[in-house]
């Protein structure tokens, strides 16, 4: 049988006050947290400075949503989603590609909400050779459980950095000499785009696709040729052919 401290932090949720608290000051990732609109006391004041800290994003929401979220019972005003895996810095990732002496192949996502297909396309990064992956703090799953499931263990080896603005790191990159591909129905086929060299991968939400300024700061759009009845693939399904056409130029 669990002990109390399992049952709380089972599947990646900390509930209760002494549980969240514990778990920032120890510098656990808390991707999100939720707090009962209304409660202002001193404890919660203190995780919610700590949670600001950390970057946090912090959600303040009903008792009765916090009753259906809570797995104890006992959440007393507080439950917090934290990362299962850490969190590695862009730069932790541009410094792979140094160490193996080969360009930049980043996999950049844009508000991937699923937790299956996060964890698909970080095992496709990590089979197609792409140095990490980057996913953004909003609109976004985390490192949980179910995605290290879904990664089949690929999380162990690709590091995935998270950022605040996509855009902004965009930017920093293409300081570092890296171009930005992303996918896009009206874009050129992506067997006419030249794929080589440093390399930015982006891939959008699974409902709406990458975002109008995201795709702005793209140096390309790539399609994929549709040959059914439908228009669109799943968002893990089209990174991946994606990741492997740049596999296939890179040699």
């Amino acid at each position: 049988m669990k002990n109390n401290r399992e049952q709380k932090e089972s599947g990646s949720r900390l509930e209760g006050r002494n549980a969240v608290l514990e778990a920032l000051r120890s510098g656990r990732t808390v991707d999100k947290l939720y707090v009962q609109v209304g409660n202002h006391d001193g404890p919660i004041q203190t995780i919610l400075r700590e949670a600001k800290k950390q970057g946090s994003v912090i959600s303040f929401v009903t008792k009765e949503r916090l009753n259906q979220m809570s797995e104890t019972g006992n959440h007393q005003g507080v439950i917090a989603l934290a990362a299962s895996y850490q969190y590695a810095e862009v730069e932790e990732i541009l410094k792979r590609a140094r160490e193996k002496n080969e360009p930049p192949f980043l996999i950049l996502l844009d508000g991937i909400e699923d937790p299956h297909n996060l964890g698909a396309i970080i095992r496709t990064a990590n089979l197609a050779g792409a140095h990490g992956v980057i996913v953004t703090k909003h609109r976004a799953a985390g490192l949980t459980a179910v995605v290290a499931r879904a990664s089949a263990g690929a999380i162990n080896y690709t590091p995935v950095a998270k950022v605040t603005n996509l855009g902004h790191t965009i930017d920093q990159l293409k300081k570092e000499g890296i171009w930005f591909v992303c996918a896009d129905m009206d874009g050129t086929l992506l067997y006419d785009l030249d794929l080589t060299g440093p390399i930015g991968l982006v891939i959008g939400n699974e409902g709406e696709g990458v975002s109008r300024l995201i795709r702005e700061k793209c140096d390309f759009t790539a399609s994929i040729p549709m040959k059914g009845d439908i228009n669109s693939l799943n968002a893990s399904v089209a990174a991946g052919v994606l990741a492997y056409e740049i596999v296939r130029q890179r040699g």
